[in-house]
């Protein structure tokens, strides 16, 4: 994750120093936008008090030999109300497994605060068909920030006054572009509903974002400034550009070119400045880090079953968290592989080093 501003490190843990910081800038932008507006709600003071203590207490463990990563994604099910062109969780190609229990996710969630993570962010599928499992975690953990990566289309007036009420929550909308983009990659009418869902959040004064999927072939159409405004006029206030992923054969050519991954640092420390919101990259400039920020090294994936693994497109695991507890999960041989192999990381021209080495990471669970 990147907002375009980090510092180069090379060797050494270092990159994890880098990471808290640009993560603890990330949340002060967020702060210093709401002090433009100060109907946004969300409690970013006291979310960034908590970051550094996060910080902190996620040293103390490293120093133990257990790492800790700041943002951990959980994919709390695979269910969907919509079927996306390309989306990763159909690309996974899992059987049906049974998905975490309300009491597992509860316990997932507590775990990951006690033990320093800064950031959940809730993903599917869909994630708000357990809504009321999303809201209960925000309640129970009032100063870890959760992103919710939605598709926008169950946020109707009740949800939305809901999320109002955990300011801890940010909602974050998948857009693909303007209408066209949109609608070729989700359905037909699918860019007006969010549109509807964005004015019920920005009536409730609710601080969210849009997410965006960038190609080779949308990205000078979301990169450009008219499409900035437009989402800020839709109550916007956090942009996310997710580089992405070819999870099904046939789709590598939208992988975005790497000059273009390159502009991409470039326009969002340009729109970090000029804009009223947050720009973030995702996996970002990988350069800064070493590698990719996988495998623990800044970020951790939960599989709706809850298998801990490297990243949601790279589904390999020899840890559950139904059966082990997330800190042992997290001293996993895989993950402690993957991070003593940096070449494994390296960024690649596939657009996802882990996916470039499938085989090797297979063989470390021993899959067929």
């Amino acid at each position: 994750m990147t907002t375009g501003g980090s510092a180069p490190v090379e060797t050494g843990t270092s990159y994890r120093d880098t990471f808290n910081t640009t993560i603890a800038e990330t949340i002060a932008q967020a702060v210093r936008i709401i002090g433009q507006d100060p109907a946004l709600l969300i409690p970013g003071s006291v979310i960034l008090h908590h970051q550094r203590k996060a910080a902190a207490i996620r040293k103390r463990h490293e120093q133990q030999g257990l790492i800790v990563p700041p943002v951990m994604i959980l994919s709390i099910t695979s269910r969907c109300n919509l079927a996306c062109a390309g989306c990763y969780m159909h690309g996974r190609g899992e059987k049906p497994a049974a998905e975490m229990s309300p009491a597992v996710l509860a316990s997932a969630g507590a775990q990951a605060a006690e033990l320093g993570v800064s950031i959940i962010v809730i993903a599917g599928g869909e994630p708000l068909v357990r809504q009321e499992e999303i809201l209960a975690l925000a309640k129970a953990h009032p100063r870890v920030l959760f992103p919710v990566f939605s598709n926008g289309l169950l946020i109707d007036d009740a949800m939305a006054t809901a999320i109002a009420g955990c300011r801890n929550i940010v909602p974050v909308i998948s857009f693909e572009g303007f209408r066209e983009d949109t609608d070729r990659r989700r359905g037909h009418g699918v860019f007006d509903r969010l549109l509807a869902a964005a004015a019920r959040l920005k009536a409730r004064d609710v601080f969210f974002g849009c997410s965006v999927t960038t190609t080779r072939e949308n990205f000078p159409r979301v990169t450009d400034e008219v499409f900035i405004r437009e989402m800020l006029k839709a109550g916007v206030r956090v942009f996310t550009y997710v580089e992405y992923v070819p999870m099904r054969d046939g789709t590598e050519g939208l992988v975005m070119a790497h000059e273009q991954k390159k502009t991409l640092q470039v326009v969002l420390a340009d729109f970090n400045r000029k804009f009223p919101a947050l720009f973030i990259g995702f996996p970002g400039d990988e350069d800064t880090y070493g590698g990719c920020l996988a495998a623990g090294r800044g970020f951790v994936h939960v599989s709706p079953s809850g298998d801990l693994e490297p990243c949601p497109a790279a589904p390999f695991s020899d840890a559950n968290l139904t059966k082990v507890p997330l800190a042992e999960a997290l001293r996993s041989r895989l993950l402690g592989r993957l991070r003593e192999t940096p070449e494994v990381l390296a960024e690649t021209e596939g657009g996802c080093a882990l996916r470039a080495n499938r085989a090797w990471a297979e063989g470390l669970v021993g899959r067929e």
